[in-house]
């Protein structure tokens, strides 16, 4: 113990020394804290500052146009709620757009779309160039330069023959439907079944135009229809939905949520407020659905 003792015993002397070590340590340290020894200056070269400053902005811009909503061509006459919205479009003007094609009409031009569902110029200006219109609006091939007048009356339907039951040979007596057309309107009669349930359904036939279909039920008709089972809008499953032409899941898991929220539909004409809902192909899902 006294041995342990002694080694904390100092002398005046030995304390004395014993501080001024502490506080030459102590001013050191604060020596080294407090003063800058670099002599040394960072250079910045500013034209390469600038140069890299203008890259990551560049860089910075790319990142944001990616980011945005791609549009991609589009027919206007298609355009749903959910597109409209999408857009911009108000729904007083998407409702003006969906009259206005109820009545079978067409927008066939940038300045027809404006008129129809007023829109403003500077939208117009960023929608319009992604418009997508038919070939035959775009392009229309030239008119014949002869004309003719038919003064005849328009035939009764006992008077037409029967769509069901016309040839190739007879279909191709209407002007505009060739070999090729009239044999793809037989063999598509014969993919719905051997029967057409109504006139409508020609427009399902690819490459006949509207003044074709127009001359074609001029002369025929669908007579004998195959009865079917329609499907209750209200009460239809997925599963029911989806044998219908042209409504696959996703339109069909659609369909049942804007029944929810309508609490059932009230008209068949209202499908057209479904998201994504073919617009064009109504007619020929009504003959499937009932209320």
């Amino acid at each position: 113990m006294k041995n342990i003792k002694s080694h904390f015993m100092f002398t005046k002397q030995q304390r004395s020394g014993i501080f001024v070590l502490l506080l030459l340590i102590l001013i050191l340290q604060s020596i080294y804290f407090f003063v800058n020894f670099s002599s040394e200056e960072i250079q910045v070269n500013q034209n390469d500052l600038a140069l890299f400053q203008a890259e990551v902005d560049s860089l910075k811009l790319i990142q944001i146009e990616e980011s945005k909503p791609k549009i991609y061509p589009f027919n206007p006459n298609f355009i749903t709620d959910y597109k409209g919205y999408t857009l911009g479009m108000t729904t007083a003007e998407i409702d003006r757009l969906l009259s206005f094609r109820k009545q079978n009409k067409w927008v066939n031009s940038v300045k027809d779309f404006q008129n129809v569902t007023e829109v403003s110029d500077s939208l117009l200006a960023q929608i319009s160039p992604y418009f997508k219109f038919p070939d035959w609006v775009t392009n229309p091939k030239p008119k014949a330069q002869y004309s003719y007048s038919n003064n005849s009356k328009p035939k009764t339907f006992d008077q037409k023959l029967n769509l069901n039951k016309a040839t190739a040979q007879q279909l191709k007596k209407v002007n505009g439907i060739g070999e090729k057309l009239s044999e793809r309107i037989v063999t598509y009669r014969t993919k719905l079944g051997g029967s057409f349930i109504a006139d409508v359904q020609l427009l399902d036939v690819y490459g006949l135009s509207p003044e074709v279909i127009e001359r074609t039920l001029n002369e025929f008709t669908v007579k004998d229809a195959k009865p079917i089972t329609k499907l209750n809008l209200n009460t239809a499953t997925v599963k029911e939905l989806v044998s219908i032409q042209h409504i696959d899941y996703e339109i069909a898991h659609f369909i049942i949520e804007e029944r929810a929220l309508r609490e059932g539909f009230k008209s068949l004409d209202e499908l057209t407020k479904v998201k994504d809902f073919p617009v064009k192909k109504i007619e020929i899902i009504k003959l499937y659905l009932t209320l």
